[in-house]
């Protein structure tokens, strides 16, 4: 099993929390990924939104790709996976974008496709947001460019959406053939997309039955089509709550699920109506971002660590995980939990 974690760059995750003492700061993020690397965390996801979806629309968030750039200069092993939108950004340019930040970091630089979900982020901020089949083939001619940019020597694309004539990229990115492409979708349009042209597949979070009948799902996927490869990795979102005592955790869980009204619900609407999700989302659920509490990574370390091996024996290889308070939990996580699951992870937790 490889530890990674969400970057805090929304100020937290708990939408019932007003101060999670996590300021959405570049010096803040900059704290938390050197502390992770120490650790032995694997990776980090940093999520793309213009508007904050966790504290409310008018709340401090960081911009994905240029905390991304700063962080690859300040780190050296852990991998670092940022999210983009094919609405928002001009595929040539990500490309080049992405080779130049691979190479800052040395080949640890990844991305997860979104094909986003909020309309009226994309309204305020001039993105392209159409009918959902319509974003994932949006998405599909995306990522063709991406790759073929990445691949040949001069690419040239006539898609519906991007048109291309002999256009060159140099360098070519670090990773070879291309920058691991991770994705996540539920509907019978994502799936199609993804397991056809993406590398990795990453869930919400979900039981372990849930998870397991997915992975099996896309595994059967990709084998009917062209690519000669498996998916490189399962990733799976989660929100852990460890605590000495199973009563403790539970007091904690009640805590940061009282649901209240605020702001910080804004993108209920467009996330459940603008998204086909397989299993229906209650308030509850949203109180934490990303279906985090579905796991139940809730309890003592000896609990928590119990359930990640089941998640392992159903095929989960990558955790993107989230605390509150980042830093103290993600600390407590790496020395508590991570050394039960994999007994090496004590002598990183302990340097």
């Amino acid at each position: 099993m490889k530890f990674g974690f969400w970057l805090p760059i929304f100020g937290g995750w708990l939408r019932n929390v007003e101060d999670e003492q996590m300021p959405p700061t570049f010096d803040y993020a900059k704290k938390v990924i050197q502390q992770a690397e120490r650790l032995g965390f694997d990776t980090t996801l940093i999520a793309e939104l213009f508007l904050n979806d966790i504290k409310g629309p008018q709340e401090d968030t960081l911009e994905a790709w240029s905390t991304a750039a700063a962080l690859a200069a300040v780190t050296e092993k852990i991998e670092i996976m940022t999210a983009i939108r094919p609405g928002f950004h001009n595929p040539a340019i990500a490309a080049k974008a992405t080779a130049n930040i691979d190479h800052i970091s040395n080949g640890r630089f990844t991305l997860n496709v979104v094909s986003a979900w909020w309309e009226e982020e994309a309204r305020q901020y001039g993105g392209i947001f159409t009918e959902h089949d319509e974003r994932y083939d949006r998405t599909k001619e995306f990522i063709d460019v991406l790759k073929g940019l990445w691949t040949e020597e001069s690419f040239s694309y006539d898609g519906k959406y991007y048109q291309l004539k002999e256009t060159k990229l140099h360098p070519k990115p670090v990773q070879c053939p291309n920058p691991i492409l991770y994705a996540g979708g539920e509907s019978p349009k994502g799936k199609e997309v993804i397991s056809s042209h993406c590398d990795a597949y990453v869930m919400h979070g979900g039981t372990v039955e849930e998870v397991a009948a997915k992975i099996a799902d896309m595994k059967e996927r990709r084998s009917q089509t062209s690519s000669d490869s498996p998916f490189q990795s399962f990733g799976m979102a989660a929100y852990v709550i460890c605590r000495d005592t199973e009563e403790e955790a539970q007091a904690e869980l009640a805590r940061i699920t009282d649901v209240k009204e605020s702001e910080a619900y804004a993108g209920f609407k467009d996330f459940t109506s603008k998204s086909q999700l397989e299993q229906q989302l209650q308030l509850q659920d949203y109180s934490v971002s990303n279906r985090g509490l579905r796991p139940n990574l809730i309890g003592t370390p000896e609990q928590i660590a119990n359930r990640i091996k089941e998640y392992e024996q159903a095929g989960v290889d990558l955790l993107l995980l989230q605390f509150s308070p980042q830093l103290e939990e993600m600390e407590r996580f790496a020395k508590q939990v991570m050394p039960l699951v994999h007994p090496q992870a004590e002598e990183l937790a302990e340097a």
